[in-house]
């Protein structure tokens, strides 16, 4: 159960909220709800998170998976249910998607998905372990600005997982409308995230 209410007191700010979270992912996304107990909060995470959407130096599918490999590193099961539903809906390969918790031992990911996924992790320790190898290895591959890019995604994911971890925000069914979809053509995917 979340740590402060999901029913916060309606406000202008509260109602936008909500009609423009219905609108563009079918339901009021609960960090908005908690968001919403602080309005300044809220109002300032909205026109971040406006901002962050415009970056476009890096390969989406690389910025999938390097934002989920974090929210796996905190252990964000919100972020991780709607970073699947959000990359799955954008059409990414859902097998990458689904073996993100344990893309060491899968075989769907390439050689720079998994520096970027090994990146994503280092970035996310506390304090961070990234190495110079690596580091060296995607500047060189991605070029500064997406490798400036790549760092400051794996940032913004740890100010959202761990602000949705320590609030207790949980899974709120997002990948499980996407699995359903699937049933049909390749059988139920397990959801090893929550």
């Amino acid at each position: 159960m979340a740590r402060v209410s999901l029913t916060p007191p309606r406000t202008l700010l509260l109602r936008v909220m909500e009609w423009y979270s219905r609108r563009t992912y079918g339901k009021v996304l609960d960090p908005g709800k908690a968001l919403a107990h602080n309005p300044r909060v809220l109002w300032t995470d909205l026109r971040f998170e406006q901002s962050v959407a415009k970056w476009n130096g890096l390969d989406a599918d690389l910025k999938a998976l390097a934002v989920m490999a974090s929210a796996a590193s905190i252990g964000c099961s919100w972020c991780m249910d709607f970073g699947y539903w959000e990359s799955a809906e954008r059409g990414m390969d859902r097998r990458k998607l689904h073996d993100v918790p344990v893309w060491r031992e899968s075989d769907v990911y390439t050689p720079l998905e998994r520096d970027v996924m090994e990146y994503a992790e280092a970035v996310t320790a506390t304090p961070p372990t990234v190495g110079d190898d690596l580091a060296e290895r995607l500047r060189t591959r991605l070029g500064d600005p997406a490798f400036v890019e790549l760092t400051a995604m794996v940032a913004v994911e740890n100010l959202r997982s761990r602000m949705n971890a320590a609030l207790d925000l949980t899974s709120q069914g997002f990948k499980d409308s996407c699995d359903l979809s699937d049933m049909g053509r390749t059988g139920p995917v397990t959801n090893t995230t929550d």
